[in-house]
């Protein structure tokens, strides 16, 4: 029966990607239309366990044959599985890369070729835990050549071949305060009690965690023990970058015994391997990460952050000396995050994305400080919310990228010489089958100080100009993150079901710059993107097609804080979901697992200093005035908005009266959607919990004007 199971899912996948690859070429062809056929089914819940996406692309040295993360959603372990699977440039000879054992096995992650274009090395949980595997790329032989203890990351070739650096979390001992006492044999006490002596204990994701830290190893490729290079009781940073002789690797970390109540600090180091000499590359202020050597081995670089009390301070392309000397800022006109620095084959500029108008981009920035656009449509990788994501890699003058679509998750994108193609079609067999909402552009002024405010709004199937709708504004998380034209399973669930959903990027938001991202230093949530959010739905409504009677109002994190504020200082919405929100400032910084970098970039200091200025931003300082019916959702195990946030608005709600529930996510931490069951089940309470406050009749979506 297993051999049967096998040779079915084999065929199935080759099934599939023979249909994909027809696809691809009927969407060149106008005459045929799928998408948005009034026969067809709406997106439905159960949907976002057939969708699939492209991450990590990896080019090979040569440029020909490129490796990416083909992820997907299991409906058995409800959980997002990650293969391998290879294609040529040309966008032909498309095939899983490993096995049909080891791809259901296990998962597999940071794909990267080894210098001479031969091997892949790799990680995968196939035996059990996390290890590097490597692929020899002629005969598909698969070793597996490390046998950790823990994860590792920051996979990294040297330049000749014969090593692979990672890092990985190395415990460190547990303080206690007293000596255990004996218990007698076979006695069943309860457990011992755990001491907490360090700043950074806890992590969301991980809860209270035993002391570790972040060091580089370096393991032989052709298999052997793994050795670690760095010591102390600091966390040392990928991703690694090795010199032209592969005897040093450079790195980023913050080795100051103040690291846990510092924010923002990093510098560049070397090391050598064989000696473990420890060279500090650069001593300066603010944060160097990500360093990057050149090809031709006279140069480096890296992303500077300048160390200051702000919520976003960008990150720029800075280049140096191998030593650290004559370092420069190359990327001063550009006006936000320049990230994923990649030199260009001759040396002489530097390949990276940036952020403009909720649209992630490939940029090129010369040595002199010339930008320029390279490509554009990175995205497609955040399937359950439109943020901006995605990434890219380069080599041999190709470059590949996750290429994100409105209607589409990430499908793998080549550029050879200026010349884009689209090569794969993950969710054609999906997608275009099924009626999907429209995804529109609107710009409008925000009524607090006329600043212009960019958002979009996506319609339901078989919308109708002629009639009304209601609306759910959804308000995305951060502050200073930012949504986009993107594919959005959770929004469409919404459109599905004959509403209007509308988001924006208020003020504070990124890839608008440095000024807007700082509109709301110290001011989130306030009146003022409150402003930004009602402005856009006025907008709307004025367009005719919104019943300004069926009003609602959604989002996540600082979402969620947005939404819980909002209802304090409006009563236009008929209902409204918080989902993992801050409610009082003052416990939130206390409490969660951010507190240190929180408190020194959104705040003028400490709350005890604060008191006032913490309490005005809360949202349980409006609770007073709160009538609508509110939801609360949040995952119990969340460390960066405590459960605890929740329950002391949902209590204050309770005693005044407000219509109000709570729901608890068991074992979910701050990423409620991380897993397929629980971004459905957010959807579905959020849908359930509206349509019991529509207004009958005048939201209808089959009401004429």
């Amino acid at each position: 029966m297993s051999a049967i199971r096998i040779s079915f899912d084999a065929f199935h996948k080759t099934t599939k990607t023979v249909l994909q690859a027809l696809l691809i070429v009927a969407a060149c062809l106008p005459a045929l239309v799928l998408a948005n056929d009034e026969s067809l089914p709406r997106f439905d819940g159960m949907d976002v366990f057939d969708l699939e996406w492209v991450s990590d692309p990896q080019v090979a040295p040569d440029g020909n044959t490129v490796v990416y993360i083909r992820r997907s959603n299991d409906i058995m372990s409800d959980r997002t599985r990650s293969q391998l699977w290879q294609i040529d440039a040309d966008g032909n000879n498309h095939r899983p890369l490993l096995s049909t054992s080891l791809s259901t096995t296990g998962n597999a992650s940071s794909p990267r070729w080894s210098p001479d274009g031969d091997q892949l090395a790799f990680i995968s949980s196939a035996t059990g835990s996390a290890q590097i595997h490597l692929r020899w790329m002629d005969n598909g032989d698969v070793a597996v050549v490390t046998h950790l203890q823990s994860s590792p990351s920051s996979l990294s070739w040297s330049p000749d071949g014969k090593w692979l650096a990672f890092t990985m979390n190395v415990k460190a001992p547990t303080e206690t305060i007293v000596k255990p006492r004996p218990k007698p044999k076979g006695a069943k006490w309860a457990d011992k009690a755990v001491t907490v002596s360090t700043t950074r204990y806890q992590y969301d994701g991980r809860g209270i965690v035993a002391p570790s830290y972040r060091h580089i190893f370096i393991v032989p490729a052709e298999g052997g023990s793994a050795r670690q290079l760095t010591s102390g009781n600091f966390n040392h940073g990928g991703p690694l970058s090795w010199s032209p002789d592969s005897e040093r690797i450079f790195f980023s970390a913050y080795r100051q015994d103040d690291w846990e109540l510092v924010s923002d600090e990093a510098d560049i180091y070397t090391i050598d391997i064989a000696t473990r000499a420890l060279t500090q590359i650069t001593n300066g202020p603010g944060a160097e990460r990500s360093p990057n050597v050149s090809p031709n081995g006279r140069m480096l670089a890296f992303t500077h952050e300048e160390r200051r009390p702000l919520a976003f301070t960008p990150d720029r392309i800075a280049v140096a000396n191998l030593d650290g000397s004559d370092m420069r800022i190359i990327s001063n006109d550009l006006d936000g995050d320049a990230r994923g620095l990649i030199w260009a084959r001759d040396s002489k500029s530097i390949l990276y994305t940036y952020d403009e108008r909720g649209e992630r981009k490939v940029g090129q920035a010369t040595l002199k400080g010339k930008l320029s656009e390279v490509a554009a449509g990175v995205g497609g990788t955040t399937v359950g919310r439109p943020y901006l994501s995605g990434g890219f890699h380069a080599a041999n003058n190709t470059i590949v990228f996750s290429h994100g679509r409105v209607d589409r998750p990430a499908d793998l994108a080549i550029m050879k010489k200026g010349e884009r193609q689209v090569v794969t079609a993950l969710n054609e067999d999906l997608l275009s089958f099924r009626q999907l909402g429209e995804v529109h552009e609107i710009v409008y002024n925000s009524s607090f100080d006329g600043q212009e405010i960019q958002g979009w709004y996506i319609t339901p199937p078989d919308f109708d100009p002629t009639k009304k709708y209601p609306l759910i504004l959804e308000i995305h998380g951060g502050p200073h993150s930012a949504y986009g034209p993107h594919f959005s399973a959770e929004l469409q669930m919404m459109a599905a079901e004959g509403y209007v959903v509308f988001y924006d990027n208020h003020r504070g938001s990124l890839s608008y710059g440095e000024d807007f991202a700082l509109l709301l230093q110290y001011k989130y949530s306030s009146d003022e993107d409150f402003a930004d959010h009602m402005s856009g739905i006025d907008a709307l409504i004025e367009k005719g097609f919104v019943d300004e009677t069926n009003l609602f109002v959604a989002g996540g994190s600082a979402g969620g804080i947005a939404a819980a504020y909002a209802v304090g200082l409006t009563d236009r919405f008929n209902a409204a979901v918080a989902a993992k929100p801050v409610i009082n400032w003052v416990s939130k910084t206390l409490t969660a697992d951010s507190m240190v970098g929180q408190i020194y970039h959104q705040f003028p200091g400490p709350p005890w200093e604060h008191l006032d200025h913490y309490w005005k931003r809360s949202p349980l300082s409006l609770v007073g005035n709160v009538t609508t019916p509110t939801m609360l959702l949040t995952g119990e195990s969340d460390r960066r908005t405590p459960i605890s946030e929740t329950e002391q608005f949902y209590q204050a709600l309770r005693l005044r009266g407000v219509e109000s529930v709570m729901i608890r996510m068991p074992g979910a931490s701050h990423g409620i959607a991380s897993r397929p069951s629980r971004l459905i089940s957010k959807i579905d309470h959020i849908l359930a919990w509206f349509d019991r406050y529509k207004n009958p009749g005048k939201g209808d979506e089959s009401q004429t004007q």
